[in-house]
């Protein structure tokens, strides 16, 4: 069996009754009621913390671009009005977020994944998604390449204006790549990883973003009989034609429910 990435931990405070998990809100200036949706509910939760799980932003090219007026800028508005407990792991679109930017609006930087949320007598993984796509190879090859801490200095060290030119680049080609392939050749999550994971983190359930293609997927019993869960997020897109959004809460007896930003479904 191939070992899994290091897992981090975040230990839930006493304190939490309730957790919302986000991930994949692609939030960009074209799509203003995206934003507007999340916004309102940053400021409504009642939720004690609010996990992003990666893909927040649809592109990010440095924290220095969140100057004041910009749109990086205003989402940082939304989390500081944010009343929970915020944490945020990157994805595949904003890799790049630094520690500056979450720091500035006191958001915890879940910097390894996967990262095992220990709450009480729960142990759940969360990811992005991305690393248990392993059937991209493409990908996962540029993956480790912008991961890299030389590539993203070098990166890094070029004018902001270039970096946003380059950001675009690369989403239009990911998009051109995506639109001319088949979902299942690039967005599916590898079952067998996942329950791989699971058992080496001593976990139960396993939720994490990315594929866009939200559900509940059983993965059979570890040695213990315990069943094993992938719970998969919903990516958000609002416009005049299409309403995808949901929030997966838990709460600290357990329970999960999906819900849109405006209530229970």
């Amino acid at each position: 069996m191939t070992a899994a990435p290091p897992f981090g931990v975040l230990r839930a405070p006493e304190h939490w009754r309730t957790v919302d998990l986000i991930s994949d809100l692609h939030l960009k200036p074209e799509e203003p009621a995206t934003f507007e949706v999340w916004a309102q509910h940053m400021r409504r939760t009642p939720a004690d913390a609010v996990i992003i799980l990666g893909d927040l932003f649809e592109v990010w090219a440095g924290d220095d671009g969140a100057t004041p007026g910009s749109f990086e800028a205003r989402c940082g508005q939304v989390l500081d009005d944010c009343r929970a407990e915020l944490a945020f792991m990157r994805g595949n679109r904003d890799f790049l977020v630094g520690r500056d930017f979450l720091a500035r609006h006191r958001v915890r930087d879940l910097a390894d994944d996967p990262t095992v949320l220990e709450w009480g007598t729960q142990r759940i993984v969360l990811s992005h998604g991305d690393l248990l796509c392993t059937g991209d190879i493409s990908y996962q090859q540029f993956r480790q390449q912008v991961r890299g801490a030389d590539w993203q200095q070098a990166f890094l060290a070029r004018p902001l204006a270039e970096r946003q030119a380059i950001a675009r680049q690369m989403r239009e080609h990911s998009e051109a790549r995506h639109a001319a392939t088949a979902p299942a050749d690039y967005a599916q999550a590898d079952a067998a990883l996942a329950r791989q994971w699971l058992l080496q983190a001593h976990a139960s359930t396993l939720i994490h973003g990315h594929t866009h293609q939200p559900a509940d997927h059983a993965l059979g019993q570890d040695a213990e009989g315990r069943a094993l869960t992938q719970v998969v997020l919903s990516d958000w897109h609002i416009d005049a034609g299409t309403r995808r959004a949901q929030v997966l809460r838990l709460r600290a007896d357990g329970t999960r429910m999906r819900q849109s930003p405006d209530g229970p479904q």
